[in-house]
């Protein structure tokens, strides 16, 4: 067994190992990378083969 696997979880790894690595770059790449993991929940019932309205669950506002 790895040692981290006694730690935590492969996705608490991958994630403390995504974050070491984007602090790493430097500031313009950083960026980049730090866009790349915002992500974007949206939700939609279908009722009969139709798509109904969809809801934003988590809105994430833009960075400039």
């Amino acid at each position: 067994m790895t040692a981290w696997r006694s730690l935590f979880t492969y996705n608490k790894y991958a994630q403390i190992t995504a974050r070491a690595l984007r602090s790493s770059l430097k500031e313009e790449e950083r960026v980049i990378a730090e866009k790349r993991g915002i992500t974007n929940t949206r939700f939609q019932k279908w009722e009969n083969g139709v798509g109904g309205q969809q809801v934003v669950l988590n809105e994430v506002a833009e960075k400039k």
